[in-house]
Order: structure tokens, then C-alpha cells, then sequence
């Protein structure tokens, strides 16, 4: 089971390199070197089932989680690579995908956020991060944040499952969301949803969150 990680929250101006490039060695390289480890012996075992806590957002960027959202996609893309191959020798992959967590990993990337500095941004953004993106996200948290033992048992069920899935969604409020996205190849209809969600409509959207 491969479970590291670290996030980031935050205008992209606002982020060093250096951050970033430790938060794809964390999210990203450390599953690969993990990989790189178990798989030659679970290929010559012809069996072996390696688990991968991925996110939703491997399968979509959310506003502000830009670089958080690549290590995820670069997660679900090499794993997507991998499990064909994997197969022929009786491996299986499975990618466990939550939404949101409420653990101090999620506590303590907000908190930062709220003090960091957004000097390196414009003011516009740096408002939209701080009077909509924080404030929406401890709605959605509250709303819709699953605890780590519910990610474990379904990370168990995952572990367990006689014909282990691909994929496995922990939260299926996060399922349309995911469905919307390949409903339009363009990426027009996910685009303006989203948009409109958090700029026009954020409102209802706090409303019915709570």
C-alpha cells in the first residue's frame, strides 16, 4: 500500500519550485521507487496486489490545487501505464481515490494557507483564494469530508475484493463530478460547471453544503 503524501494549497505565483518539486518527489516519485521495489519479485511470484491512495483529484484539477492535482494525475497516469502489464504477470493494481479527509494532514495545509503570504499575487486572486476558496473549503469539509477509518475500510474492501478494481472511488458524491468530465471530451461542459460553481454560483453552492 502506498499512502505518502503531501499537499499544497494555494495562488501558483505564491508556490517555490522547490516546494513543488519536493511535493512530486513525495506524492509521485516515492510511489515510483515503491514500485520499483515490489514489482520484480510480485512478476516473478506471478502474483502480488500493490494499492495505490491516489485522490479525485487524479481524475480533476480543482481550483488552487494545481500543482496537489499534477502529483495525483501523474499517480493515475502511471498507474494506468503499469496495470496492463502488471496483468500479464497476475498483479493487480488499485487506485483508492477519496475526496476529502478529515485528518491533521488537511488541518494543517489550510492553516498555512491562511497565513501564508500572497504578496506574489495579484489582490484579485489572492481575495478569491481567501474570502472563496478557504471559506467553501470548510463547507465542503464539514459537508462531505469522510474520516480516515471509512478511507481504510474501503482501502480494506479494496485489499480483500476477489476481482480487485482499477479504480475505486470512496465518495460517490464526488461521482458526477468525475462523469461530467467524460461526458465531454472538449473539457467545455466541466470547464463552465465549474466556473460557474465557484464564481457565480457560490452562494447556493454554501448553501447547500450546509
Amino acid at each position: 500500500v502506498s499512502n505518502a503524501g503531501v499537499g499544497m494549497v494555494g495562488p501558483l505565483e505564491c508556490q517555490s519550485l522547490a516546494a513543488m518539486q519536493s511535493l512530486m518527489d513525495t506524492n509521485f516519485f516515492g510511489l515510483v521507487r515503491l514500485v520499483k521495489e515490489v514489482l520484480p519479485d510480485m512478476k516473478r511470484r506471478r502474483g502480488g496486489h500493490i494499492v495505490v491512495i491516489s485522490s479525485i483529484m487524479g481524475l480533476q484539477g480543482i481550483v488552487f490545487n494545481d500543482v496537489y492535482a499534477a502529483s495525483k494525475f501523474a499517480v493515475e497516469g502511471f498507474c494506468e501505464s503499469l496495470v496492463v502489464q502488471a496483468l500479464r504477470f497476475n498483479v493487480a493494481i488499485s487506485l483508492v481515490e477519496p475526496g476529502p479527509v478529515t485528518t491533521e494532514f488537511e488541518a494543517k495545509v489550510y492553516e498555512e494557507a491562511e497565513r501564508a503570504d500572497y504578496s506574489r499575487t495579484d489582490p484579485e486572486t489572492a481575495d478569491i483564494f481567501t474570502n472563496l476558496y478557504l471559506r467553501n473549503s470548510k463547507d465542503v469539509f464539514a459537508s462531505l469530508g469522510q474520516s480516515p477509518e471509512d478511507i481504510a475500510e474501503h482501502t480494506l474492501r479494496v485489499i480483500e475484493a476477489a476481482r480487485p478494481p482499477f479504480r475505486h472511488q470512496t465518495n460517490v458524491a464526488y461521482t458526477p463530478m468525475a462523469a461530467l468530465k467524460h461526458a465531454d471530451p472538449s473539457g467545455a461542459l466541466m470547464t463552465d460547471a465549474f466556473y460557474k460553481l465557484v464564481f457565480k454560483y457560490d452562494a447556493v453552492l454554501r448553501l447547500s453544503l450546509r
